[in-house]
């Protein structure tokens, strides 16, 4: 039987390893992670406050789609996080430009989420909201359970690329040549998914393969699983409601 003995020595070995064959201490691989979900933590803090100010505050949405100036200062929005998504890789391990560059980035896309949401339903937000909040939670739960069984997930690597690159043709084609609802619905859903498998495979490297001076990349690719995961539900969700 598992005595107290038993118990004392596990406690004086420390934490356990997150899966089998872990070369690094856990002690430092614990703490890694638990850096990585603290700067999400206040990455998706920031975002929800950004897009409430966006949401609540009207004329701010009302300066956005009214004006010239609005819609220019939007594009302007809406391609600042390609444009610093480049710098922050090349530095994001340079202090404090990564973190610079990273309240950038953040705050570029929680413009972006907020103005989506001014022009969305309350009610589609919270489904879109909750149903996120669900998925991430038991998509990370579930990939932490299977890599201390020894599951790894890296071979999705190659095949969510490529889906990827689908569902941009896909959406391409539906800027240009507009399909309907169900097409929409369609994209939505397609678009969920990957990013949902996306979720397990980033939890599944930040647990076994990034090192320790990338928790700003991992913070990112984490961040981005989950804001896309969002904007896919909203979308499906915006799109059924009609």
């Amino acid at each position: 039987m598992y005595n107290q003995k038993d118990r004392k020595s596990d406690v004086e070995a420390g934490p356990r390893p997150l899966y089998p064959m872990m070369q690094e201490p856990p002690a430092i691989r614990w703490a890694f992670i638990r850096k990585v979900y603290s700067i999400l933590s206040l990455q998706l803090l920031a975002t929800i406050a950004v897009s409430a100010i966006v949401v609540f505050v009207h004329p701010i949405a009302h300066f956005f789609v009214s004006t010239a100036a609005g819609l220019a200062l939007y594009i302007v929005i809406l391609i600042t996080p390609f444009i610093t998504l480049c710098p922050l890789y090349l530095c994001h391990q340079r202090h404090p430009w990564n973190y610079l560059l990273l309240g950038v980035f953040t705050v570029s896309i929680a413009f972006s989420v907020g103005l989506s949401c001014a022009f969305t339903k309350g009610k589609v937000i919270l489904e879109a909201a909750i149903l996120t909040a669900v998925v991430v939670i038991s998509l990370t739960l579930y990939t932490f359970w299977a890599a201390k069984r020894g599951q790894d997930f890296n071979f999705l690597g190659p095949f969510l690329f490529a889906a990827l690159l689908v569902l941009i043709v896909f959406a391409l084609i539906q800027v240009f040549f507009p399909l309907g609802r169900l097409s929409v619905m369609i994209y939505g859903g397609l678009a969920a998914i990957i990013f949902s498998a996306y979720i397990v495979y980033d939890t599944d490297n930040l647990i076994k393969r990034y090192t320790y001076d990338e928790y700003i990349w991992a913070a990112v690719s984490l961040y981005l699983d989950v804001i896309n995961l969002f904007m896919a539900l909203l979308t499906l969700f915006r799109a059924a409601d009609g």
